[in-house]
């Protein structure tokens, strides 16, 4: 049983509320606390002998300050099979972002070519703009070129006939001649790759599609290149 003090009221009884009140001023500071030290926040003065001065509410006949706190992200965990997918995935729309300018400016440059040429009648006249044309492109972009990967340069191939509905094979063979073309066949050969492949976008190639849609909604940013 309680005892009971000076005054009569219970000793035990005071304590108690004591312990509680207690406890609630602890729960209300350590909330102070946690606000006063969270990231910089709008509507909050610094004050010059240290702290802030912020927007209050009373709540319940408690001043509770108002403070508007950056907002942040929470990700669940996933599994390592999702994690190497998604890896997989940011890589290869890296590397498509990286190869798709060029393929826009291979099929700006073949209708110049072609709009160009169509005018031309002499055949002698034509292969010399085409080849003045290809020295130009070369001079301007072979540096760059040479800097992709391997596999940013077999996406290239594959979206040069997604941007012109022509294969690069065909284009070189076209403008170059079966010779011309059977060596450049050759050489990127020897990298792995294949001037003759075709973009396939409702089959191997759909994640690179749905990246390029990305791309013009506007969705992903790139980087232009032009002549």
């Amino acid at each position: 049983m309680a005892q009971k003090g000076p005054h009569g009221k219970s000793e035990g009884h005071d304590f108690g509320t004591y312990l509680v009140w207690t406890s609630r001023m602890k729960s209300r500071s350590l909330l102070f606390l946690l606000l006063a030290f969270s990231l910089k926040v709008s509507a909050q003065l610094e004050m010059p002998g240290g702290g802030y001065k912020v927007l209050a509410t009373v709540i319940n006949g408690d001043t509770m300050p108002i403070i508007h706190l950056a907002p942040a992200e929470i990700y669940a965990s996933i599994s390592p099979e999702a994690a190497a997918k998604m890896k997989s995935f940011l890589k290869l729309r890296r590397d498509v972002l990286r190869a798709y300018p060029y393929a826009k400016l291979a099929a700006v440059q073949l209708k110049f070519i072609n709009d160009s040429v169509a005018h031309i009648s002499n055949e002698r006249a034509k292969k010399k703009f085409i080849k003045k044309t290809e020295a130009e492109l070369k001079d301007q972009f072979e540096r760059d070129l040479k800097k992709l990967t391997v596999t940013q340069g077999r996406i290239l191939i594959k979206l040069i006939d997604r941007e012109t509905g022509s294969t690069s094979y065909a284009l070189v063979k076209e403008l170059r001649g079966g010779l011309q073309a059977f060596f450049w066949q050759g050489l990127a050969r020897l990298f792995g790759s294949n001037l003759k492949s075709e973009y396939k976008a409702d089959a191997e190639d759909q994640l690179i599609e749905s990246i390029v849609q990305q791309i013009e909604r506007g969705e992903l940013k790139f980087q232009t290149v032009s002549k």
